[in-house]
């Protein structure tokens, strides 16, 4: 993990490999950003004019470097583009520094130390900053290099190792405790980045449990793991239908974080699929590559459940981890089979590729018992939410209208996109069965809307429940930007944290 520092040291004096600037879009041209004063003067106030001569325009995400003048520490400058140029007495966008912060993270991969000199207006700015910085300065390397690794200069480029932030002050209270906060949040997504971009035979059901209930006990998190003996045995036939067609046996595990002074208790449950090859239903060539990425939504039960311990939140944080790895062969579900899930109502299987909502559904159940004050469910669980809104916006559903709203509002706030979209009941009536309670599957148009429904029929009675379906923004195969990564993204920690957050402190909508 990248180490973060907070320097009151002038940009001119700090020693680093690079210092990085903002600049912005103004109205006349390009604008130097709050917090390189100094650097400008370096430049003899002519700062914004070199960059432009080289190109810079102040655009989200731009980077541009330059050799450093005499009069700095730092060999190199590097200006990072935040947009558009708030009005007078405004301060930029919280996500703006965020994401310009990422861009210029990864665009020093390989450096030893950089300073950021970007606007730090409050303690809500160095927590941007902070966090795009060390989301940016992110890389999956596990399996790269070989036995080259061990020699000098070579194996792949490694993450910046230290941020020094400018201008936050390591004994100002809010600042100190936002960068603190900001650490534990961006490692935490990190490490849910890492479990997503883990190859699915190094990490199946049972190698995930392993590592939640290492983890959860390094942290003062309960663990509760049961493995396929003890799920026939309860019952829960949706986690075995959807595992029994795989040599890796399914698990559920069950994260328990508790404050002695917490009066508020969050369930969140995460669909775990460590892969979907679809089941019988087969995917057809072409979906199959990045299946591994099916288990996002537990990984980000994961993370949030540990974040959460780790900062000491005066809420109780129950999390479910559905893992199960769908595959066919002769022992698999079928089209057509009907399972019992846990709940005790019955499912007829149409599609084993609609696996997501039968694990889902018993752990949802299994939730409930504890008759928490809400539950929140996040799964990468239908193509038909990426279609609806992309691949970088996450889909919100619920049985409680604020909620929902609540959920929305946070997410925007700690710079997830998302939206609320709704859970029709003329769709219900698609999954009527002949045979079975209800099918897992009924209409295609509004396919994403239809899973929804069916997750809510497994939620206790009275309880407030939010289902989040990240699938569009849970795994990014172009480019990075910002402070995304290719690969694993680790959605919906953020909103999850801050989701906690907030019901600790009673400050939810």
């Amino acid at each position: 993990m990248t180490a973060l520092t907070l320097s009151t040291a002038g940009a001119a004096t700090l020693r680093a490999d690079a210092l990085v600037v903002g600049v912005a879009k103004g109205p006349k041209g390009l604008v130097v950003a709050a917090g390189a004063e100094a650097v400008d003067k370096a430049f003899d106030g002519k700062l914004a004019g070199v960059l432009e001569s080289l190109g810079a325009t102040g655009a989200e995400g731009e980077t541009t470097k330059l050799p450093a003048p005499a009069g700095l520490k730092a060999p190199v400058v590097l200006a990072v583009g935040l947009g558009a140029a708030p009005e007078q007495d405004e301060s930029f966008d919280e996500e703006a520094l965020r994401r310009a912060a990422g861009s210029a993270s990864r665009a020093l991969h390989g450096s030893k130390k950089a300073a950021f000199a970007l606007p730090l207006d409050d303690a809500s700015a160095v927590t941007a900053v902070a966090e795009g910085a060390l989301l940016g300065a992110y890389a999956f390397t596990a399996y790269q290099g070989g036995e080259k690794k061990a020699a000098k200069n070579s194996g792949p480029k490694q993450p910046l190792a230290e941020v020094a932030l400018l201008g936050a002050k390591p004994r100002d209270k809010e600042h100190k405790a936002a960068a603190e906060r900001a650490v534990v949040v961006a490692t935490e997504v990190n490490v849910a980045r890492d479990l997503i971009n883990t190859p699915p035979n190094d990490l199946t059901p049972e190698a995930f449990a392993a590592v939640a209930s290492a983890t959860a006990k390094e942290n003062g998190v309960k663990v509760q793991i049961l493995d396929e003996k003890a799920l026939v045995k309860g019952g829960y036939g949706g986690i075995m239908g959807v595992g029994k067609g795989s040599e890796n046996p399914p698990r559920l595990v069950k994260l328990t974080y508790t404050h002695a002074k917490a009066e508020k208790h969050l369930a969140f449950v995460g669909k775990g699929i460590t892969y979907d090859s679809g089941g019988i239903s087969l995917k057809p060539a072409g979906h199959n590559e990045t299946m591994k990425c099916d288990m996002a939504g537990a990984a980000a039960v994961f993370s949030a459940v540990i974040a959460a311990a780790k900062l000491g939140l005066q809420v109780n944080v129950t999390g479910w981890l559905a893992l199960a790895e769908n595959m066919p062969s002769g022992s698999a579900t079928k089209p057509g089979d009907v399972l019992r899930m846990y709940s005790g109502k019955t499912v007829e299987v149409l599609n084993t590729d609609a696996e997501g909502r039968l694990v889902l559904g018993d752990a949802l159940t299994k939730a409930s018992e504890d008759n928490p004050d809400a539950i929140v469910d996040v799964a990468t669980l239908t193509g038909a939410m990426v279609l609806a809104l992309g691949d970088r916006t996450f889909g919100i559903m619920a049985n409680d209208d604020a909620f929902r709203t609540s959920i929305h509002e946070i997410a925007e706030e700690v710079g997830e996109a998302s939206w609320p979209m709704p859970l029709p009941e003329d769709l219900r009536k698609t999954m009527d069965s002949p045979t079975a309670d209800i099918a897992n599957m009924g209409v295609r148009m509004g396919g994403g809307l239809v899973a929804g429904l069916f997750l809510q029929e497994f939620v206790g009675e009275g309880i407030t429940w939010a289902h989040l379906d990240i699938a569009g923004p849970a795994f990014h195969e172009g480019a990075p930007y910002g402070y995304t990564p290719k690969g694993g993204t680790g959605s919906a920690v953020r909103t999850l944290v801050r989701l906690a957050e907030r019901t600790a402190t009673g400050d939810l909508g």
